[in-house]
């Protein structure tokens, strides 16, 4: 039983392979894309939770393009960008644009899990809100 999907969006073949490898072993429904392009393909097809994404990729759409289309897609999706040491600022840039929050890459698993439950929690809470209120309409009486 997978409890909640994440798409991992980097350029870095070895590395998108062994993040999608690890998180399917916790049983996370993952999937990966190399490309801000493939990985918006793959979220207008389905629904994603959580988005593991890589600010700087070579090719036509950068991480903040992907973000604020994903954003645009799907608003609830959480996003956590992953960043080298020289381009922080645009992290926060990210961060203002909707993100959930930044990690400093090589992620180590051990810090990148919390942060997924946390962004899990985030998106989980905002559903049940939707859900609740649509609920209560669904009930109004006149």
């Amino acid at each position: 039983m997978e409890f909640f999907s994440v798409l991992v969006v980097d350029d870095e073949e070895d590395f998108l392979e062994t993040l999608v490898n690890r998180l399917k072993k916790r049983k996370i429904d993952t999937h990966g894309a190399k490309s801000g392009e493939e990985a918006l393909e793959i979220i207008k097809k389905k629904p994603i939770d959580i988005v593991i994404l890589d600010i700087k990729m070579p090719g036509g759409m950068d991480g903040i393009e992907t973000l604020r289309e994903i954003k645009r897609l799907q608003p609830l999706t959480e996003v956590l960008l992953l960043t080298g040491h020289a381009s922080v600022e645009t992290s926060i840039e990210g961060m203002k644009l909707g993100a959930f929050d930044y990690l400093l890459k090589p992620v180590k698993l051990e810090e990148l899990l919390p942060k997924l439950l946390s962004a899990f929690e985030k998106k989980d809470a905002h559903d049940q809100k939707i859900r609740r209120a649509k609920i209560k309409e669904a009930l109004k009486y006149w």
